[in-house]
């Protein structure tokens, strides 16, 4: 059972957050950001090459020709291998752990799994960022030493920056199955 509900990141711009429940204690969260727009992607590279053939023109050197090309190229390899992320997704299973996912649009993924051992809670939190104040998801890790304390904070969806509405459907759903967890009979 799969549903898609539309919402806009805290830069405004549209993104989709795709609900899956695969069982019970078992639901994949995933946020898609805009694809990367042809005509925009065209449009800088449009310009740093006319204003390499300005430079050509001015200089007469076939090496500033060269190296806008070259230059604009590993650019773009760069930008699409490392930067744009196309699709941030969590799989949160109830036994096992929660798998944070990041889908690039060269189509590498970066996964990160935690264990469900380790996850003390999973909580939106908020930061100031230019004079605004934005909400973002987090997973909160048990410290080894300290039951009762924090030994670290994963932050979410870090590329899509999804708004605060958007986040308590992603909250709601860990809440559900984090509940599960701590009323499920504990076997030894």
């Amino acid at each position: 059972m799969a549903e898609e509900r539309r919402f806009l990141s805290a830069s405004g711009v549209p993104i989709a957050l795709r609900r899956r429940q695969h069982s019970a204690s078992c639901r994949e969260l995933a946020v898609r950001g805009p694809r990367l727009q042809l005509r925009s992607l065209s449009a800088a590279t449009s310009a740093v090459w006319l204003a390499a053939y300005g430079l050509f023109a001015l200089c007469e050197n076939s090496l500033v020709l060269s190296a806008a090309i070259f230059i604009t190229l590993i650019g773009l390899i760069i930008y699409l291998h490392f930067v744009k992320i196309d699709q941030e997704s969590l799989l949160v299973i109830g036994s096992l752990g929660i798998q944070v996912t990041s889908a690039y649009a060269s189509g590498k993924e970066s996964t990160t799994f935690i264990e469900m051992g380790q996850v003390k809670d999973v909580v939106i939190n908020e930061a100031i960022h230019m004079q605004k104040v934005i909400y973002y998801l987090c997973i909160l890790l048990q410290d080894p030493e300290d039951p009762q304390g924090v030994s670290e904070v994963v932050p979410l969806f870090q590329s899509s920056k999804p708004r605060l509405d958007c986040l308590i459907e992603v909250y709601k759903s860990c809440q559900e199955i984090l509940e599960q967890r701590k009323t499920a009979p504990q076997s030894s």
